[in-house]
């Protein structure tokens, strides 16, 4: 891993953003097979594609009020 990935993340659960969105975030980026069909929300599949393209700032959308 490294530092960006760590920064990122760390963010993230410092800003309370959505547990889904985090998951799909941290798989996108480490380029994991995406979840089966059934386990997919609209956050993990925004955080996946996020974390693909290694993306730092679309969380702030799925931050829980």
């Amino acid at each position: 891993m490294n530092a960006f990935y760590y920064q990122t993340m760390d963010t993230m659960y410092k800003a309370g953003v959505d547990h889904q969105y985090i998951d799909g975030w941290a798989c996108g980026y480490l380029h994991n097979p995406r979840r089966g069909q059934q386990y997919l929300t609209e956050g993990y599949e925004a955080g996946y594609e996020d974390g693909f393209a290694q993306k730092s700032d679309g969380y702030q959308a799925w931050v829980k009020q």
